[in-house]
Order: C-alpha cells, then structure tokens, then sequence
C-alpha cells in the first residue's frame, strides 16, 4: 500500500482530511476513500482501510462532541438500531468495482455539499424524529456504510439538519457515534468474509489520528475555517469525476 505513487504526498493530504472531517463530528471515510482513489488505491484495500481510519477519527470526535455536553442519546438510537446489523450485513457483501466506484461517487456528492455548507442552516424549531424514520433512515444508511466503506455520517448530518432533527453540534455530536458503530459493524462484516487488514493500514490511522485529535477539540469548540474546507470540496470534486469515468 505505501509503495503507491507520491505517497508522501498522500500522507501529507491524509491528516488534513482528518482534521476537516472531524471538526464537523464526521470520521472521514468518504475523504479517505476519495484520496486513496485519486491515488489510485486497490478497491480492496480501500474499504477496509476507510473502516478503520473512520472508528479512530469519529471515536475522537465524538469524546470531544460528548464532553461538550451536545450528544442526543436517544436521537442516536433512533438511527443506530438498525444501522448496526445492517452495516455488518454490507460489510459482508462484495461487489464489483466499478460499481463500487460509483456508488462511491454518489455519496462523495452529500460530503462535497456539506463542505460547503449547503446543508449548514440551522431551525429554531427542533422536531421530534418518528420512530419508523429514524428505524427506516438508520437501516439505509446503515446498509451503504457497510457496503461501500464509509461510516454514514455525510448522509446523516445533512438528514437532521434538513429535517430539524437537532441543531448543528447534536448533529455533529449523533452522526459521531454513528459512524463509529457503523464502522465498526462493517469492519467486522469485511473481517468475517475474509479480508484482511494490512500492518502498514496502522501507519495511515496514526498520522489521521493526528489530524483528528486537532479537528475534534477545535470543532467542538469554535472553527469555521471556510477556506479549508473549499480545498476539500475542490479534492473531493476531482475524486468523484475520476470515480465516475474510471
């Protein structure tokens, strides 16, 4: 995996992507599969990859997010009780690559518009979510995260807000722990098919943890680095039309 092309230059972009995604309580999958695709990546070396970087990013975004007080347990649950089998149920299926390429593509989109805010207007009104959304919305979600390799937080976030679920930080703060559980699950589905997770894959986690230590104290705080997170968005946009002519 390290003897890919301009790898210095990969492990320069990857503690950045970190930061920016767990400022807003996300774990980054959707960034690192981005990058590892502009990098030209194995696609099965990538989900796996994304999985892990994901459960070390969230699970220091959420503490943050947690400590500050923002954390919603039961709009949480709503979602994350079906999420969980389901992300294990993705997490066990393989599909084509090219496929996986553009389903990938797709969801970049959702972390493309939340970079730039599109989904960042927040209600004076919060809405109590129904049980059958909240079952319905985590199952779906649940299921791609696994199937793809991301934890769910670029579709959820956008989703609460949206809808007035919860405010901009217990959305952060929810879609934290959801992606961690997601992760987690489809981790365990990808490691009880069969795959493996390379030595070096630890490597990438502990230069992402650096980046997600930083994001995570300072979202949960106060940042709105707007100029960054275009940079993002502008990478995120090369990934998707490479995903979707490749």
């Amino acid at each position: 995996m390290l003897q890919t092309e301009n790898i210095y230059l990969f492990l320069l972009m990857l503690p950045i992507v970190a930061f920016l995604y767990a400022s807003v309580g996300h774990g980054g999958a959707s960034g690192y599969l981005a990058l590892m695709a502009l990098f030209s990546f194995a696609p099965e070396t990538m989900k796996p990859t994304a999985l892990l970087l994901n459960l070390f990013v969230a699970g220091i975004s959420f503490y943050y997010y947690y400590k500050g007080g923002f954390f919603n347990k039961k709009l949480f649950l709503s979602f994350a009780v079906t999420s969980i089998p389901l992300a294990f149920v993705g997490g066990t299926i393989e599909i084509d690559a090219s496929i996986y390429k553009k389903i990938l593509a797709v969801l970049l989109v959702f972390a493309i518009l939340k970079m730039l805010n599109v989904f960042g207007k927040e209600s004076d009104s919060i809405k109590q979510v129904k049980l059958w959304h909240g079952l319905l919305v985590g199952g779906i979600i649940g299921f791609f995260s696994g199937l793809i390799g991301i934890g769910g937080g670029i579709i959820l976030t956008p989703l609460i807000l949206l809808l007035h679920w919860g405010n901009m930080k217990e959305a952060a703060a929810v879609s934290a722990l959801f992606i961690w559980v997601n992760s987690a699950a489809g981790l365990v589905g990808q490691l009880s098919s069969g795959v493996q997770l390379e030595t070096e894959t630890f490597v990438l986690v502990a230069i992402a943890l650096i980046g997600g230590i930083i994001g995570g104290y300072l979202g949960s705080k106060k940042l709105n680095n707007q100029k960054l997170r275009y940079m993002l968005a502008f990478v995120l946009v090369i990934a998707c039309v490479k995903l979707f002519f490749t």
